[in-house]
């Protein structure tokens, strides 16, 4: 962010925080939080506050986006936006009935559904420009939705405040290779083979509505799409979308396009056979945690650490969650169900994630099933004999991992679908790296 984006933050964080951190350190910490850890800005901004003994309600100015640039799950959010649809209801909350708006709403760049749950002072009509201070978003079904809380403040503007909603123009779409897409960017045109195509029926608005969602890929990586047009795809083809749209999924981007976009059908050898497109490629950390995630990758480094709660665990048989001393922190005391699992953080000299392995994997490399991990946890009288196995087995170890990279506030995140541990060759290793010294 320039100085002068991110001066009235700081100085709303050092309002909040008194005399408790002078500015430049508040700023200092803000950028590294920004850009090191990839933290958003509000979140930033509440972890700060926390840090210091301030309380983060206290914060009064939001980080103000267009509709399009929202994500799922942000904090102090401001926008100027147009009330497009608007309707009231009750619900059930805790056994009591509570009155909430909800509809959508709407910019120069796009629409969201809004949901408002404090509404004894709402005075808004469709067709009103409000400007929303401190709002936040959840995920519904991977895409962002808009909430206004206790915090939540609404200021009517005059109509003309907003600018007339302007369709994208698909005359000069920009193109781009799946590596390079980001969530938020528009007007993209694609080049990719189809690897995977299936329909399903979605609800929208109250209207049933058929959507087309599978994998393309190009020669730089995967990426999941999804077209909202009957545009007769097939496994196998390969096409031109020139007017597509990208949004994100847990940091992972996802390609869309609807009747708007021209699909065009290519020449099969445009690009690579799709035996080849749909095997993977290693991808470096450093690349995972630009891009933000991404589908199917391979990534090869060595576990510097395997972390508490890994080895022998039970879950609730209900809901699947991790118990804690027997107890499920939803459904109480329960008979745990075993299982087994590994949380590693691997490095690869570029970077470092946190690499989650379930019960299939965390068997394939212990080479035991998850009997025999019980049978000595019981011998030992202690669960955590499978966690220091574990780790002597795998720290300090090269190991491949495949599987989808997902990313968060804390970082990128490698949901496992496979690993095997690597033996690696230290003089052919150590003669790659010189003869790519020398050039």
């Amino acid at each position: 962010m320039r100085n002068e984006e991110i001066a009235p933050h700081v100085e709303d964080i050092a309002r909040v925080l008194k005399d408790k951190i002078d500015s430049e350190d508040i700023e200092k910490e803000l950028r590294q939080y920004l850009t090191e850890y990839r933290i958003p800005l509000g979140t930033a901004k509440q972890m700060l506050v926390k840090k210091y003994g301030g309380t983060p309600s206290e914060l009064g100015l939001g980080v103000s986006k267009t509709i399009e640039q929202l994500a799922p799950n942000e904090s102090s959010v401001d926008l100027l936006c147009r009330l497009i649809a608007v309707n009231h209801k009750e619900v059930d909350v805790g056994g009591e009935k509570k009155p909430i708006v909800y509809g959508i709403l709407g910019d120069q760049t796009a629409s969201v559904s809004f949901t408002a749950w404090e509404v004894s002072d709402w005075q808004f009509q469709k067709g009103d420009v409000i400007r929303v201070h401190n709002a936040y978003t959840k995920e519904w079904k991977g895409q962002p939705q808009i909430n206004f809380g206790e915090r939540t403040t609404i200021k009517l503007e005059p109509k003309d405040a907003l600018p007339k909603f302007v369709a994208p123009s698909f005359s000069n779409p920009k193109s781009f290779e799946v590596k390079d897409l980001r969530g938020g960017i528009s007007n993209v045109s694609l080049t990719a083979r189809v690897l995977f195509v299936e329909s399903r029926t979605v609800n929208v608005g109250g209207e049933e509505k058929k959507v087309f969602s599978g994998v393309m890929a190009d020669k730089t990586g995967k990426v999941q799409f999804s077209a909202w047009h009957d545009f007769k795809m097939k496994e196998g083809m390969v096409i031109r979308i020139e007017g597509g749209y990208v949004k994100t999924w847990r940091g992972i981007p996802q390609f869309s396009f609807d009747e708007r976009a021209k699909v065009e059908v290519l020449e099969k050898d445009e690009l690579p056979p799709l035996k080849e497109l749909a095997e993977r490629e290693v991808h470096s950390i450093e690349e995972l945690m630009e891009r933000g995630g991404a589908i199917d990758v391979d990534v090869e480094g060595i576990i510097i650490d395997v972390r508490c709660g890994s080895g022998l665990i039970f879950r609730c048989p209900e809901c699947k969650r991790v118990l804690q001393k027997g107890v499920c922190r939803i459904h109480g005391e329960v008979e745990g169900k075993a299982d087994l699992r590994i949380k590693a953080v691997l490095d690869d000299g570029t970077g470092a994630l946190t690499a989650v392995m379930g019960r299939e994997i965390t068997e394939k490399l212990l080479g035991k099933d998850v009997d025999e991990c019980r049978k000595m946890a019981k011998d030992a009288m202690d669960h955590s004999v499978i966690e220091d196995e574990l780790k002597k087995l795998l720290i300090a170890t090269p190991i491949r991992i495949t599987g989808d990279a997902t990313s968060d506030d804390f970082g990128i995140m490698l949901i496992s679908k496979d690993a095997q541990l690597m033996s690696i060759d230290v003089q052919a290793e150590a003669q790659a790296m010189l003869e790519k010294l020398e050039g």
